[in-house]
């Protein structure tokens, strides 16, 4: 995972699943990226819980509570701008599926426990934003 920051949107892998958002103007994609985690037994493998933190941050800006707003989530502002408001069942799908992705014994954590503060941080953010 070529990683930059902790922000959602911090790394390759989410950047690359952003790309396809373009041209959804629904939300099956998020929900699709958010349920691969939700739906899991077993570890959660890193690039899917990078996807899923980062779909929880679409989410968070459809609800028009972003918190990461720079050139790396252009895309998803403008995504949000299409699809309009998620349902409320998009919503608790993303609170589920980033407390899989960033589970403290997930493959994930694991990358990032030299230097957990910012990663925690950040994801301590995107869940207030989605728990309004």
């Amino acid at each position: 995972m070529g990683a930059w920051s902790g922000e959602p949107f911090g790394n390759d892998s989410a950047g690359d699943w952003a790309w396809d958002l373009k041209e959804q103007t629904t939300w099956d994609a998020v929900r699709d990226a958010l349920a691969a985690v939700v739906d899991t037994d077993g570890p959660v493998d890193s690039d899917d819980a990078t996807t899923a933190i980062a779909a929880a941050e679409v989410v968070a800006h459809g609800l028009g509570r972003p918190t990461q707003v720079d050139a790396y989530t252009a895309d998803v502002a403008a995504f949000a701008m299409r699809a309009g408001a998620p349902g409320g069942d998009v919503v608790e799908l993303a609170v589920r599926a980033l407390a899989e992705a960033t589970d403290p014994e997930g493959e994930l954590a694991e990358l990032w426990e030299d230097d957990p503060e910012e990663w925690d941080a950040a994801n301590a953010k995107l869940r207030a934003a989605l728990e309004g």
